[in-house]
């Protein structure tokens, strides 16, 4: 039997045992990730079955015309960024702990790498982690921490050698978000919502054994977050037509026919063609992208898919003309904010909250820094603190 046929036949028989429009949501992907059908190229026992990723794509869109959930949708950050690191980089018993619970939703996790003085410096961050015997103990200030209020537990990238240039002297840990000394704190956006947060830490005692990776080795665990982070952001593959350009399309039909000028039409049709660039080239790249750390494939996605996005919804809005000025999405702000739903309520909406695609995940900027220096092979930004021990280094 061949991987295809494999994975054909365990689809199968996960939808005949667990008929997703009578199974509960986490019961059903309990049982998906048991049939090793959650990642698929990641090793059996932990939600996979060892196969090419491109079969992902055939579990995928096979699941969801059975109307079965996604795991992405419960838990992105987990799903996306989570998984892959704790696949690569953490033990037996810490894959055996997260994975089947961040899969199912039962367990939401967060990131808390980006600090009030160090976003796009990552490497320059200045939480501290001081080693207590078996223990470390964990006092900053995060910030940008998207579902931080929801999150069980998050993705914590500390200082644990101040002595050490900055990016050496850095370690990975997971942290427990309702562990004593963490503050969790909304920041409102201009949509309304605070699906983000700053998080403080005082005195937060993390087992050495939640570390992943080696003591000081916090950079290159924290660059397998980051690269997937950015697929995850900007390589997803949508159904043709869908995603914010299909905002546009709408708008476009709602026009009166005099509106519908050759210009406008135009427009419309360059940017719905970039749209599907964007998507063969995301396939292409998933395609393409092997076992472990994603390459630069993640920052190219990322940094078209904000540009476009944001381009695509500018345009809608010229469409609607002065309704665009009409955002309804206030009203989930009364809603309690662990019962909002991800996702956009109106374009307006949408609109607002997309100009944020340039900056999450890495900024437009340091995507192309990123894209030239290692992909173009252009010379790199000077680093005049890159072999400084981080305690000499000026900070704010």
């Amino acid at each position: 039997m061949d991987e295809h046929e494999l994975i054909e036949g365990r689809v199968k028989q996960l939808l005949a045992d667990f008929p997703p429009a009578t199974t509960d949501a986490a019961a059903f992907l309990g049982a998906q990730f048991d049939a090793g059908l959650a990642w698929v190229h990641f090793p059996e026992g932990s939600g996979g079955s060892g196969v090419s990723p491109k079969l992902q794509t055939l579990v995928q869109a096979e699941l969801a015309e059975a109307g079965a959930p996604a795991a992405y949708m419960r838990n992105p950050i987990g799903y996306g960024m989570g998984a892959p690191t704790i696949v690569t980089h953490g033990t037996d018993a810490q894959k055996t702990r997260y994975l089947r619970p961040l899969f199912t939703g039962e367990e939401v996790w967060c990131q808390l790498f980006s600090e009030p003085g160090a976003g796009s410096d990552v490497g320059g961050l200045a939480t501290r982690a001081v080693r207590d015997g078996d223990e470390w103990v964990v006092n900053g200030q995060k910030v940008w921490t998207s579902l931080g209020h929801l999150a069980s537990r998050g993705l914590l990238l500390a200082r644990t050698d101040p002595d050490a240039p900055k990016h050496r002297g850095l370690s990975y840990f997971v942290a427990d978000m309702h562990a004593p000394g963490v503050d969790v704190r909304p920041l409102r956006q201009m949509t309304g919502e605070a699906e983000f947060n700053e998080v403080y830490l005082t005195d937060v005692r993390i087992p050495d054994a939640e570390r992943l990776g080696d003591e000081g080795d916090g950079w290159r665990v924290a660059m397998t977050t980051l690269m997937n982070e950015r697929v995850s952001i900007g390589g997803s593959v949508a159904p043709r037509g869908s995603g914010t350009i299909s905002y546009a399309v709408d708008a476009w039909n709602g026009l009166p026919d005099d509106a519908r000028d050759a210009g406008r039409r135009d427009e419309l049709m360059r940017l719905w063609c970039q749209a599907e660039a964007n998507r063969i080239t995301n396939i292409r790249a998933s395609q393409n992208r092997k076992k472990g750390v994603p390459g630069p494939e993640g920052s190219v996605g990322k940094l078209a898919f904000a540009d476009l996005n944001k381009a695509i919804m500018s345009f809608t809005m010229n469409l609607l003309g002065p309704d665009a000025m009409l955002y309804d999405g206030y009203d989930r702000v009364a809603l309690p904010r662990e019962e909002r739903t991800f996702g956009f309520s109106s374009p307006q909406q949408a609109f607002l909250r997309l100009q944020a695609n340039s900056i999450e995940g890495g900024t437009s900027e340091i995507m192309r820094n990123i894209l030239g220096e290692r992909v173009l092979g252009l010379p790199g930004e000077p680093r005049v603190d890159k072999d400084v021990p981080w305690n000499e280094i000026p900070h704010n």
